[in-house]
């Protein structure tokens, strides 16, 4: 006896998720940053089935703790200013009502999702294209040092979701090249950075473009007053999420090893040498010491990449990709990398200059750990930084022990 089209459907609709193109399970251990949650499934946030069929086969698979709390609300329409840490599916959490409130058969930029670095916003706008990969949603990425020209003949054709710096967009607002008339939500990532004084400004007179009735959310690890002001003068009755009682990420083990400034050299080739590092990053404080340590690492025999805001545009993304794509074990970096940056095989981070400021350590460490995995963050400590050790442990919350004669490889290497 042959199937009715209703019956047909529910098989259909029972079956769907069996056709599903899944990755490897992830099996490593996970902290409770990402696996304390209600116990939500995605299928219970009514989103269309093709977005769940790209959020599946990116290997989400469970909401963690940030998108159960922000994904309804976003969906509702409300304004939102949350809080969560490093690494714990914030992007997600953003995305996903995005692309849900994207309509493909409009011509128009409905969402703009804008960040402070030209990395994030290739990496979030790769990610947005993944989760919508079934959506027949139009994602661009725009951002400054790039080619105006091909910016322009690309925002002729359709664009619904565009991920920008904010300086490339306001110009091509002005230019009437990206019409904003008609977006419905803009969502800030990195808030914080955003709304400083190198930002806002910008930031101020791009919300003109948009329309009155609009949808703001704000993003950050870290909110400082800059951030509360802006919320009080353009968020409408803003929906506060929280997840940040403590500040420092709870699977990265911190250490310090307390060493004179000659002896950092040979302080990294012995961590080199004992530790297992999957894949690892090293800060500097300038640009110039960048140059310089990636130099020595080479001269050591260690395979090394380097990255700092004054290389070329082309440069910095070729390093960029390579370094995610595992074809190197060790990437010297100034802070333009601690903004968001996920890349899942760093277990390692290491302070080579000691940052003055808790929210530069917080975004530094929170390179490794991602997504509620285990991660080390090793700080070489000079005489002259005893004092900024101390007061970002004060401010954070946390102890930064010293470094034993053998580090436990089950606490960051498993």
């Amino acid at each position: 006896m042959s199937s009715t089209p209703k019956q047909q459907q529910i098989v259909d609709d029972n079956n769907w998720k069996s056709t599903l193109i899944l990755p490897p399970k992830d099996e490593r251990k996970q902290t409770e940053d990402v696996t304390a949650t209600e116990g939500n499934e995605f299928d219970d946030l009514h989103l269309k089935r093709d977005l769940l069929r790209g959020i599946f086969e990116k290997g989400y698979v469970k909401p963690s703790p940030i998108q159960e709390k922000a994904i309804p609300i976003a969906l509702a329409g409300k304004d939102i200013m949350a809080r969560a840490k490093n690494g714990t599916g914030k992007t997600a959490s953003f995305l996903i009502p995005a692309l849900e409130k994207t309509d493909p058969t409009k011509d128009y930029i409905q969402v703009l999702i804008l960040v402070p670095t030209r990395e994030l916003a290739l990496q979030t706008s790769q990610v947005c294209k993944e989760l919508g990969k079934y959506m027949n949603v139009k994602v661009m990425a725009t951002t400054g040092g790039t080619s105006l020209k091909d910016d322009i003949m690309r925002l002729y054709e359709t664009v619904h979701i565009l991920v920008a710096t904010p300086g490339r967009v306001l110009d091509l607002a002005q230019k009437n090249v990206a019409n904003l008339s008609n977006t419905h939500t803009i969502i800030m990532d990195e808030a914080d950075k955003l709304l400083s004084q190198d930002f806002q400004p910008l930031i101020e007179q791009l919300i003109n473009f948009l329309p009155p009735q609009r949808q703001i959310l704000l993003f950050s690890a870290t909110f400082p007053l800059t951030v509360k002001t802006f919320k009080d003068n353009y968020l409408q009755k803003a929906y506060e999420i929280n997840l940040m009682e403590e500040l420092t990420l709870k699977g990265v083990t911190q250490y310090y090893a307390f060493v004179d400034e000659r002896q950092k050299i040979h302080c990294l080739n012995t961590l080199f040498s004992k530790l297992q590092i999957n894949q690892s990053i090293i800060f500097c404080n300038s640009v110039n010491r960048v140059e310089l340590l990636a130099k020595k690492i080479t001269e050591l025999g260690y395979s090394c990449f380097y990255i700092h805001a004054k290389m070329q545009q082309a440069h910095r993304n070729r390093v960029f990709h390579d370094f995610r794509n595992g074809h190197c074990r060790n990437l010297v970096s100034s802070d333009l990398f601690t903004r968001g940056i996920d890349i899942q095989d760093v277990n390692v981070v290491i302070n080579f200059d000691f940052p003055k400021h808790s929210e530069t350590y917080l975004h530094r460490i929170g390179r490794s750990g991602r997504f509620g995995h285990l991660g080390l963050a090793i700080n070489l400590i000079t005489y002259e930084d005893r004092f900024s050790l101390h007061k970002i442990e004060q401010e954070l919350g946390t102890e930064i022990k010293p470094i034993p004669p053998v580090i436990d490889k089950s606490l960051y290497a498993v």
